[in-house]
């Protein structure tokens, strides 16, 4: 994963020098920096300069609880709540406990496209694990999330037939629309999510609360399938207290923090 991050920041440096900035980089913008090589070329005034030329205010400065980073985050915002990786982040996740989940609206927008005809301007078919379907999926190709995803495909066609199951079928891509529920966009709108196969997954909305209103967690999603599309900057909503266990978005940064 630190590969996705740091092979190529010798270009980000250059591109950090061609700006002459004057101000130290905040280590978790430049953290954004290294992860989106391909599309953020610089920070200045508390802002991340894009290559197409948008500017996104890094740090608002405001003090938020859960709800309004749900609704209202920076990017910085999108580090809150560290994302846990290794043998020991498969527990059930604390009580309001996301990572992930909180999104600038902003700076997707900035990354990814503002309208459905921007994304999908950039979206790009790719074969679906060749050698056990003959399906297709529909993915970014900004930020090299297209190759990310092949990368993930390939090895997910090496996987034992057992565990083949939760994956050979996909509950989709790209698809412009708000996260149930609310007015928020979902990951899915910027062509950056997968949800595998919804009838092996879990979702919290589907699940009744406990005798104290909190959600019982449940996954059937093998780790193996997991840490398969972490390797390739991708994070998974089974790791949520909000759990989303057919979900997975390219998100390097959040793997990029350790």
């Amino acid at each position: 994963m630190r590969a996705i991050c740091f092979g190529i920041w010798s270009l980000v440096l250059a591109a950090h020098l061609a700006f002459a900035q004057s101000e130290a980089v905040p280590d978790a913008a430049a953290l954004f920096l290294r992860c989106y090589p391909a599309t953020l070329v610089g920070f200045s005034n508390n802002h991340l300069l894009f290559r197409n030329g948008a500017k996104v205010e890094f740090d608002d400065g405001q003090k938020k609880g859960f709800d309004e980073l749900l609704l209202h985050a920076a990017p910085l915002n999108q580090l809150a709540q560290t994302y846990p990786v290794g043998s020991d982040s498969y527990k059930s996740p604390e009580y309001n406990y996301d990572p992930g989940r909180f999104r600038s609206a902003a700076f997707f927008r900035a990354m990814y496209g503002n309208s459905p005809s921007e994304v999908e301007a950039h979206l790009v078919t790719i074969p679906w694990m060749p050698r056990s379907t003959h399906r297709t999926v529909r993915i970014t190709s900004v930020n090299a999330v297209d190759r990310a995803l092949a990368a993930v495909s390939a090895e997910l066609d090496q996987l034992p037939e057992e565990q083949k199951k939760y994956v050979t079928t996909t509950s989709g891509t790209y698809n412009w629309r708000p996260i149930a529920g609310t007015d928020q966009l979902s990951a899915h709108s910027f062509g950056i999510a997968i949800d595998i196969n919804s009838d092996y997954s879990d979702y919290w909305r589907w699940a009744k609360p406990n005798g104290d209103g909190k959600i019982a967690y449940r996954n059937r999603i093998p780790h193996s399938i997991v840490e398969t599309f972490e390797r390739h900057g991708f994070i998974w909503g089974g790791k949520w207290y909000h759990y989303d266990t057919m979900h997975f978005e390219y998100r390097p940064e959040l793997l990029g923090q350790r």
